[in-house]
């Protein structure tokens, strides 16, 4: 919902759509910086315990952003204050997988993460649509649902759950082992660097065919479609798949190669739609994968600090996706995507076996 509601906000009041995006950036830049940090706060204190406060911070932060663009608060001002929501919303993420972890069963992981993901993709259909209704009534309703949104989901975080096992032994907290999960990292940061390529460019890549605007939504319904799709798939046969983790990564990365291939050329609607149906479908079981492998190897008290990194990585390569959008002819922007696609498949032929658990081997 925010880069809508934040486009819309400064529309209204300023006349222009640009300090929204501004608004937007800072924001994601905020949640980058504070997601490490706040993972480790939830490790501390515990998921659930902090979730709530997390979240509760967050709603009032947004309530504060609200109040002040409603009185008329200067750009400068709104650029601050946007970025403390932004801050506290970097832990969200990983905590929210970490309580996941400590929710499930470890046999229905796997699908849980899938069903995860489907409900996500769902959202970023949803939401813009959400905030077009809310508009109507008032520009600033959209941040009102946002702050309710989040107490909301304060109210809802289990309470019951024990607290991570103290550690045991001289030598601290074990740190996140970042060798280890080098690979899994570089299928989430291509994730995020290829389907920045498409969701930022959707009207480009209609207009580079000669539709008007109004087609670019479809470029975002095909993506997110499929994704959930390939999601539903994975929930129902991923646990059941004969192939190691590592070959099952391989190959969705390798769909995701020849869907930004198709997109990077200029083949028509089909290959347009093909290239994109070709990356969602992938984006969903390929996210599972690394994320149920990415748990193999977190300590327990370091998990929503690695989950948060992991937050940090995708959206790293979502944010220079979104730049090469700006800056490279449209024909290039996937092929660098491309680029990140091949380079994860490499990491995870050429990094050391970690455990029969987490290669399948």
């Amino acid at each position: 919902m925010a880069p809508l509601a934040f486009t819309v906000l400064t529309t209204e009041l300023t006349g222009s759509y640009r300090l929204g995006g501004v608004m937007m950036t800072v924001f994601v830049l905020a949640e980058l910086a504070g997601a490490v940090p706040a993972g480790r706060l939830l490790d501390r204190i515990g998921p659930a315990r902090g979730l709530m406060l997390l979240l509760t911070c967050a709603a009032l932060a947004l309530g504060g952003l609200a109040t002040a663009a409603a009185a008329g608060a200067p750009a400068g001002a709104l650029l601050v204050l946007v970025a403390v929501p932004g801050l506290i919303a970097g832990g969200l993420s990983g905590g929210f997988r970490t309580l996941l972890a400590g929710t499930v069963d470890d046999g229905l992981l796997t699908r849980a993460i899938a069903v995860d993901a489907m409900i996500i993709d769902a959202v970023l259909i949803l939401g813009p649509v959400l905030v077009a209704l809310l508009t109507v009534a008032d520009p600033l309703v959209p941040l009102a649902v946002m702050a309710l949104a989040y107490l909301l989901s304060a109210a809802l975080v289990p309470r019951g759950l024990a607290p991570p096992r103290p550690d045991t032994g001289s030598g601290g907290r074990p740190g996140v082992p970042l060798r280890a999960a080098s690979c899994w990292l570089a299928c989430q940061f291509a994730i995020g660097h290829l389907l920045a390529t498409i969701e930022v460019a959707p009207l480009p890549l209609v207009q580079r065919l000669g539709a008007d605007a109004a087609a670019a939504p479809l470029v975002i319904v095909a993506v997110s479609g499929a994704s959930i799709l390939g999601g539903a798939f994975y929930a129902w046969r991923g646990a059941r798949l004969r192939a190691t983790p590592r070959w099952q990564a391989t190959v969705l990365l390798c769909g995701f190669v020849a869907g930004g291939m198709v997109v990077g050329l200029d083949l028509g609607w089909p290959g347009l739609l093909l290239g994109v149906v070709l990356i969602g479908v992938c984006t969903a079981p390929l996210l599972t994968v690394a994320s149920v492998q990415l748990q193999r190897l977190l300590p327990e008290r370091r998990r929503a600090e690695g989950f948060s990194l992991s937050f940090a990585v995708q959206s790293t390569g979502f944010g220079l996706g979104s730049l090469s959008v700006g800056v490279l002819p449209l024909e290039l922007a996937p092929a660098l995507g491309v680029f990140s696609a091949l380079a994860g498949c490499v990491l995870l032929w050429t990094s050391a076996p970690l455990s029969p658990v987490d290669t399948g081997e």
